[in-house]
């Protein structure tokens, strides 16, 4: 049997070795810094701290609740009715002697215009002097040749024949003395142009010196500006839903109170093929320093429809992203994009149909900066 003998030096150094190798490993596995370091859990998209939103210069403020909604706020333009516009023309050909009013200016009724030299006048004065004459024959003549009628001396049908006379003579006065009248014609040869209503000189065509014609175009335009009308445009959505009846307000930039108000008239069947939206009319009541041509805010409310409820936010904090409305509502200590529905603006506030509800907190200042850190998140 052999016996196998061990060195125990390099037992020794064996075991030396085993030593150091454990010794490493206890090392590594209880050093801290040789610990690989545990990931924070990673914030909720939109999450600010207090002193965050102090930072970016975020205001808060709740939406408040509003009763009685419109259906919608649409452009408009102030426009006259249609009767509202008169043109004055002069009956008679001639010359303008005096001219008497500017463009803009306010006239009364019945306030003269202008001054026209017609010598036709005169002609038409001299044929109501001749006719007035003859009437005074041919209604004494008429009464004379009716007694002789009746009495058996002349046929009957002569009494017929001076009384269809004196019919024509007095139709031809009655026509030359109002047609003398209307003209505002004297005696030398002059008419007087007046203004038929009451309003506002919107045009003047002539000067002294120009020559008229009855059909020549119009030498003065009066417009009545006590009524004003209204042109909306509804947009495709609302074709259907707005119908003659409506109210129509038309609220100033800031404020509350209506400057104006009125009814829908009419709406157009069809959609304009150019602009794609709905033409409606509408009428003003008391337009409160409105003028024709400018551009507004028309807001349309259903009175026969049930009060609805909404909310209301300053208008600085609806911004315009991504084609829609939108508002940042904090809640559960993060920020958040919300679409909502616009339907007025007044006093510098909007107003919500849809998409929030009483209460909850919006950022009113600070929605760049909240537009910026959420779309980089």
């Amino acid at each position: 049997m052999t016996t196998l003998s061990v060195d125990p030096r390099a037992l020794a150094a064996g075991f030396a070795l085993l030593l150091a190798g454990a010794g490493a490993y206890w090392t590594l596995a209880t050093d801290p810094e040789a610990e690989p370091a545990a990931e924070a859990p990673a914030a909720a998209p939109g999450a600010l701290d207090a002193a965050q939103i102090q930072r970016l210069g975020i205001r808060l403020e709740p939406a408040r609740a509003v009763t009685g909604i419109p259906i919608a706020t649409v452009p408009a333009v102030v426009t006259l009715p249609p009767d509202a516009r008169v043109a004055v023309t002069s009956p008679f050909a001639g010359t303008a002697l005096r001219v008497f009013v500017t463009p803009g200016q306010q006239v009364a009724r019945g306030a003269p215009l202008a001054i026209v030299r017609a010598p036709e006048t005169i002609q038409f004065g001299a044929e109501l002097a001749r006719t007035e004459a003859d009437l005074a024959f041919a209604r004494s003549q008429a009464a004379r040749l009716e007694t002789l009628a009746r009495e058996g001396v002349i046929a009957g049908v002569r009494a017929d024949e001076a009384r269809a006379t004196l019919r024509r003579s007095e139709a031809t006065s009655r026509e030359n003395r109002r047609l003398l009248a209307l003209a505002g014609a004297a005696a030398d040869g002059t008419v007087t142009l007046r203004a038929p209503i009451a309003g506002r000189v919107a045009s003047v065509g002539i000067d002294a010196g120009a020559a008229l014609s009855p059909a020549g175009p119009a030498p003065f335009l009066i417009e009545n500006d006590a009524a004003l009308a209204l042109d909306l445009q509804l947009p495709e959505r609302l074709a259907g839903t707005v119908r003659p009846g409506m109210l129509v307000a038309v609220l100033p930039a800031n404020g509350d109170r209506p400057i104006a108000s009125g009814q829908i008239l009419s709406v157009a069947p069809s959609l304009d093929p150019q602009s794609r939206s709905v033409l409606a009319r509408a009428s003003l009541a008391e337009p409160g320093g409105l003028i024709p041509g400018k551009g507004v805010s028309a807001v349309i409310t259903d009175p026969a429809a049930p009060a609805r409820a909404g909310v209301s936010v300053p208008s600085a904090a609806v911004a315009r992203i991504a084609e829609a409305d939108q508002v940042f509502v904090r809640a559960g200590g993060r920020f958040a994009l919300r679409k909502v529905r616009v339907v007025a603006q007044s006093g510098g506030r909007s107003i919500l149909a849809e998409g929030l509800r009483v209460g909850e907190q919006v950022a009113v200042s600070g929605v760049a900066e909240l537009k910026s850190l959420l779309s980089g998140q």
